[in-house]
């Protein structure tokens, strides 16, 4: 109950709650869940954690990219369990986006072409 109040307070003075509000490091900003650690470890000493949280994939994109540094960039060899933390942990919380474009306009709502088409 005194969640909910809490909650119906901080929306009706303007503030929205995420439902499903996680934890973020205040350093790096990735998701402080199973194996953020790991990540934070292996992957800042390289690149800025913006470079994670800015991005998404499915399990196999975040694998592309781990080879793509190991065969490109000079990232050593993960020991199999560190990877499948890594991966575990970027496809839980770093996966695809059901929609990450907005839906394209109807033709209505369309400015008109300034440009000369062939007709």
């Amino acid at each position: 109950m005194k969640q909910l109040l809490t909650t119906t307070m901080l929306l009706v003075a303007g503030w929205v709650l995420p439902l499903n509000a996680q934890d973020t490091d205040s350093k790096t900003g990735l998701i402080m869940d199973e194996g953020w650690e790991t990540v934070r470890t292996n992957c800042i000493s390289c690149h800025s954690a913006q470079l994670i949280t800015s991005n998404f994939g499915n399990r196999a994109v975040w694998k592309s990219r781990i080879l793509w540094m190991q065969d490109t960039q000079g990232l050593p060899q993960l020991s199999p369990a560190t990877e499948e933390i890594i991966l575990a942990y970027l496809a839980a919380h770093y996966g695809p986006k059901e929609a990450t474009r907005r839906a394209t306009l109807p033709p209505a709502l369309m400015p008109d072409n300034p440009y000369r088409t062939l007709d």
